[in-house]
Formats: structure tokens, C-alpha cells, sequence
């Protein structure tokens, strides 16, 4: 950092001359570029700004006009201040109009009372200023290093943003163009102070180019975006104060390449989830695992743009209808624009929820309704829409199903939503078997309506149930893994045409003599006899608690 006026009256060299501040002394803090001597009244064309100049006086003009020439010349070009030595045209005070002119510009006047050599004042304050110019340059490849090998690394954003909060020792903040927060680092400072009411308080931070200073709020901010596409601002919070007269902010460069690292991230990492879903689901998993506690939640939903408090909170999960299995790569973009789909379609019925991936196949939405809002409506609203889109974007067929879609029990607290979003994913387990509509009349599955399948999800890591399973398929599971046989799916076709072995063989595409034959192995291999409607029975709880079991 460049030294100031005050700085430099406060070196040795000028202490001996006794230096006494006349006007501007509320503009000490002018940082110092440079150090000019010169005798001559129009020195202002050979400057640049920033220079301290250096005079005795003895060609300074002697009418009033002409030193309030003097005067504004030095101030529009913008040297930091003008140091008078006595002892050759002015001895114990200087001219009234001289002081006048420079008060009234706050233009820092300095007089020396004792003669100093100005060799050595310059050579002083050079050194300090190349001290400083190192100390930047010193400090400007190590910010480039840092956040080059970031940028190489592929961190994601919540890592460069905790960089630059570490370097810069103030607290950091992400936020996309509609003044939500996708990212933050407190910096050790409580995380309810940095992001209570933050939509409100970053719209009323407006500084002019693409990175500026607010001094009212103290806020440096600067743009987010890259191919003239900008998409968010990162804002490093600190106290309120103007910055020094003429001094760029010590943080600018910093923020500035915290923001292309930024940028570039979201280039390289485009065909991933976006920034938004990343933070929605940091959120969801932090609900699901009390990573984060009641209060930590509903403060970051809040400045997501998502409130949660005083809401009823519905966990809604989803999940596509098993079909091939996809490669790893193909199965991510799936997932990713399975995501998106689902906050286009909360987006398309106006509802407010968190949305973001679960696993490796669901998508869990945290919805938040207000109190005018009719739960069932609203849910309604969603599934329709959400399938309508699904088909418009060739997810699924016309006739198609659609993907699932399990809610939980209504909840009215932030403490609650962890409940309301296990149950709705306990139910989209259950329910992916289950046959499309179902006899239900909504358009998407709660806990009634899986029924015993529900049951079974929520009893599947009994080991009661799992010997149960084996008990009664045991036999055939190990006879059909020892001949690679399908013993097992011939008795779920029979059981699941309701004991009619006609449609079970047409649907088994058998003949039926070799349908009839398969069941015959069945009943030898189990003991049991499928005419008997309790043993199809159990046996049909087996198959289905085996489906728990394997999920």
C-alpha cells in the first residue's frame, strides 16, 4: 500500500523541519506516488497525480488570483498535498490567499519551518513507495498462484470462496442475480449476522463499474459471469467507511480473480448441476444427516430465497421408473436434468422449495407452503406439470407413466422436515414397483398408498423379515442360482395374474403345459401347493419382502 501525506510527515527526515499541517488536514490519508520538486508555477502540467510536491515558494505568483491558480491546477491534476519550506520567499506564514485556495480544495498545505534537504525527503519517500510497489506485486503473484491452482484442481466454489474470505479476513458471500446466496464463508463471524435479511441488504448495494466499493455499507463487490454472460456477484463484507482519497481497494484484485475462478469453474463444469442445485442439495443432505442444525437450515433457505419458517414444509421425492441402466456418465446428465426438470416445474406453479439430488437416482424437493396454499392443490399442480414436462423433453413416451412421485406427512416446523422427507423417501422406494395409478385417484403416492409394500420398505433391515424370506423362498432362490433357472419370476407372474395360470403363461409367453410345468417344479422345491390360498399368500409377502430386502 502507497504511503500517505501523513506518512510522510511522519518521517525522520521530514520531522526535522518541523512540519505543520495549514489546510487539508482532514486529507492526510492521500496516498503518495511520488515525490516532485519544482520552483516553477505552472508544475501541473508535468504531473500525473499522486505526486507530493516539493517548494519553497520563491516563484509562486503574489496576487490572490494567481495562487488560487496555483492551487486548482495542482488539485485537478490530483497531487496528494504541497509542502512549503520557509527561509527563502516566505518566513513565518504563508500568503492568506494561498491557505484560502487550498482549504477550500482540500488540498493538503504543508510549511517546514526548518530547512530539510529535499534530496534526502525524496529518496525517503521513493524507497517507501517501491517498498510498497514490491510488497503489491509480491502480494499479486501469490493471489495468481493460489487461485491458479485452484482453478487447475477444478475446485468447486464453496472452496474458492473460502480462500478469498481467508485471504482477505473479512467474511464472503456468493450470490446469484436475483440476490440469492448460493455460497458463503463467514470468516469466524456469526453466520445469522453476515446473511439475516441479505436479499434486502445487497439490493441496496449498487457501486458503478463491475467491481466497486460501497462505502455506506463498506461492501466490495464485483461481478460474476464470463462470455458476457453474468450470472451472480461476489461480495466481501466488511465495516462501513470511505476507502483512501485516490487508493483503489487493497481487496479488489483479490475478488476480482476469486470471481474468474469462479466463472471459469461454471465453464468447466457446465454440463454438471448447476450452482443452484448444488446449494439446494447441500441443504437437503445437511437436513437429512443434522450436518446442520434447525436454525443454520431455515437462516440459509432463507437466503436462498426459500423460507422456511412459518411454512408447512412437505418432503416430496422422486424417482424415474426403472428402464436399462444407464453408463456412469449418461446415468449424471440423466440425474442432473432430472433435477432441473423438477425446479422448472416447482418454478412453472409458483411454489417455493428446496430442490436438488438425493442419490444417485432421486430428486428430493423440500416444498414450502403458505398458508393460503391448499397442500393437495398444490401437490396436484406440481405432479401434473412435472409429467407434462417430463413428456414434452422425451423423458418418457405420450402414454408413459411418468417418474414417481412419494410425498410425506405435512410438517409445521424446520425440527420436522428431516421426518416429512424420509417418509416420502421410504414411500418412492416402495412405490416403484408398484403397477402406474394404481387405483389411486391422486397423481402421486403417499404412505396409504403403498400399502404393504410401505410396510415391508420400512421393516426391510429386520432380520426377522429376512429370514422370513429365506424360509420361504430360500429353496428356490438357491435353485435358480445354481441352474440360472427363473423359477422365482414364473411364481411372481403366477401370483401376480392372481393365482390365473392361463394369463400368467400367456404374459410368461410360455406354452402352457411348460407355464404348467415350471409351477409343478415351484411346489416340489418349496413343498408347498400353490392351489392353496394362504401358502400363495405368504409366498407372494416373501416376494415382495424380498423386493425391500434387495432395494
Amino acid at each position: 500500500m502507497l504511503p500517505t501525506v501523513a506518512r510522510v510527515l511522519d518521517l525522520e527526515v521530514m520531522r526535522r523541519g518541523l512540519p505543520q499541517v495549514v489546510a487539508g488536514a482532514d486529507h492526510l490519508e492521500r496516498p503518495v506516488r511520488w515525490v516532485h520538486v519544482s520552483e516553477l508555477p505552472d508544475v501541473a502540467g508535468m504531473l500525473q497525480g499522486g505526486e507530493l510536491v516539493l517548494t519553497t515558494g520563491i516563484a509562486l505568483p503574489e496576487d490572490r488570483e494567481g495562487l488560487a491558480r496555483y492551487v486548482r491546477d495542482l488539485d485537478e491534476v490530483g497531487v496528494a498535498g504541497l509542502v512549503v519550506e520557509f527561509g527563502r520567499r516566505y518566513f513565518d506564514s504563508l500568503p492568506r490567499a494561498l491557505v484560502h485556495a487550498a482549504e477550500q480544495r482540500g488540498l493538503p498545505l504543508v510549511t517546514l519551518r526548518r530547512e530539510v534537504r529535499f534530496v534526502a525527503v525524496t529518496e525517503a519517500v521513493h524507497a517507501l513507495v517501491v517498498n510498497a510497489q514490491l510488497e503489491q506485486l509480491r502480494i499479486s503473484e501469490s493471489v495468481h498462484q493460489v487461485f491458479n491452482e485452484l482453478v487447475v484442481e477444478g475446485a468447486e466454489p464453496p472452496e474458492v470462496i473460502r480462500q478469498v474470505a481467508r485471504m482477505a479476513g473479512a467474511p464472503v458471500v456468493l450470490e446469484n442475480l436475483a440476490h440469492q446466496v448460493l455460497a458463503h464463508d463467514t470468516a469466524g463471524r456469526p453466520e445469522a449476522e453476515l446473511l439475516e435479511d441479505w436479499e434486502r441488504r445487497s439490493r441496496g448495494v449498487r457501486p458503478p463499474g463491475r467491481t466497486g466499493h460501497d462505502p455506506r455499507s463498506g461492501w466490495l463487490v464485483t461481478t460474476v459471469g464470463a462470455r458476457g454472460q453474468d450470472w451472480g456477484r461476489l461480495v466481501l463484507v466488511q465495516e462501513p467507511g470511505p476507502l483512501p482519497e485516490g487508493e483503489p481497494h487493497p481487496h479488489a484484485m483479490l475478488l476480482e480473480r476469486g470471481a474468474s475462478a469462479l466463472a471459469l469453474n461454471r465453464l468447466v463444469v457446465r454440463d454438471r448441476e448447476s450452482l443452484e442445485r448444488q446449494t439446494h442439495r447441500t441443504l437437503l443432505s445437511g437436513i437429512l444427516t443434522h450436518a446442520l442444525t434447525v436454525s443454520e437450515v431455515a437462516l440459509r433457505a432463507q437466503a436462498l430465497g426459500v423460507p422456511l419458517d412459518g411454512r408447512r414444509l412437505v418432503g416430496v421425492v422422486l424417482r424415474q421408473r426403472r428402464g436399462p441402466i444407464p453408463a456412469a456418465l449418461e446415468a449424471q446428465a440423466r440425474l442432473r436434468d432430472f433435477t432441473e426438470l423438477a425446479a422448472g416445474a416447482v418454478r412453472a406453479c409458483r411454489l417455493s422449495a428446496l430442490v436438488g439430488a438425493l442419490d444417485d437416482e432421486g430428486v428430493g424437493l423440500l416444498i414450502a407452503l403458505g398458508a393460503q396454499q391448499d397442500e393437495h392443490v398444490a401437490l396436484d399442480a406440481f405432479s401434473a406439470t412435472l409429467r407434462r414436462m417430463s413428456a414434452e423433453a422425451g423423458r418418457e413416451g405420450a402414454d408413459a407413466p411418468g417418474p414417481v412421485v412419494a410425498v410425506g406427512s405435512s410438517v409445521g416446523s424446520v425440527r420436522d422436515a428431516r421426518r416429512t422427507l424420509l417418509e416420502a423417501a421410504q414411500v418412492a422406494d416402495a412405490a416403484l414397483h408398484d403397477a402406474p395409478g394404481g387405483g389411486r385417484t391422486a397423481s402421486y403416492y403417499r404412505l396409504p398408498d403403498v400399502r404393504l409394500r410401505g410396510l415391508l420398505h420400512l421393516l426391510r433391515d429386520d432380520a426377522r423379515l429376512q429370514t422370513y424370506v429365506e424360509r420361504e423362498l430360500g429353496p428356490l432362490l438357491a435353485h435358480d442360482a445354481e441352474h440360472n433357472g427363473q423359477l422365482v419370476q414364473m411364481l411372481r407372474i403366477y401370483l401376480e395374474h392372481g393365482r390365473n395360470k392361463s394369463a400368467a403363461a400367456d404374459a410368461a409367453h410360455l406354452s402352457r403345459p411348460s407355464f404348467y410345468d415350471r409351477l409343478h417344479k415351484v411346489e416340489r422345491i418349496l413343498g408347498v401347493d400353490l392351489d392353496q390360498v394362504e401358502s400363495c399368500l405368504s409366498l407372494h409377502v416373501a416376494l415382495l419382502a424380498l423386493d425391500a430386502v434387495r432395494r
